[in-house]
């Protein structure tokens, strides 16, 4: 990232916007350390998480989708946290290849545990004076037309 968006030299790490949203996801990370320890989650298990309290009974692959995590991923996640109770996995009825993921009664308790818990990254956006709405629109914006520049490339 230079002072001029069109130019596209590689230059200095703290030029780069890669580097800056790398290291922001890291600083996401280290803030959800103690909030997600109270839990017993990873960060990816909690995003797994998330998006099970919004849809219980999802199948893998839409959770796959969401997540924008391939199966070799998401498998040994969705496992661990069958281990620890959080979720069972169903074949489906009419196609035995598609699995679904249903909240176990733990699961579905950890939710409400969450909601009780301080959520440290809420508090920081606000105190860094961010307008979290913009902040949170424009990181989907260029999301997208990253993934869509990545599968142009692809295909």
């Amino acid at each position: 990232m230079t002072n001029d968006p069109g130019d596209r030299r590689v230059d200095s790490l703290d030029r780069q916007l890669c580097f800056a949203v790398y290291s922001a996801a890291h600083a996401f990370n280290r803030a959800y350390k103690p909030y997600l320890a109270a839990l017993g989650l990873t960060y990816p298990q909690y995003l797994a998480m998330l998006v099970l309290w919004e849809e219980d009974g999802c199948p893998v692959k839409a959770l796959s989708e969401r997540l924008l995590l391939d199966s070799g991923t998401l498998t040994p996640l969705l496992k661990r946290l069958e281990a620890a109770g959080l979720v069972t996995r169903r074949r489906g009825r009419e196609d035995e290849r598609q699995v679904f993921i249903d909240l176990t009664d733990a699961g579905r308790a950890l939710h409400d545990k969450a909601a009780q818990l301080p959520n440290p990254v809420p508090c920081a956006v606000e105190e860094s004076g961010l307008p979290a709405a913009r902040l949170l629109a424009d990181i989907r914006h260029l999301r997208g037309a990253l993934l869509s520049r990545a599968a142009a490339d692809e295909g």
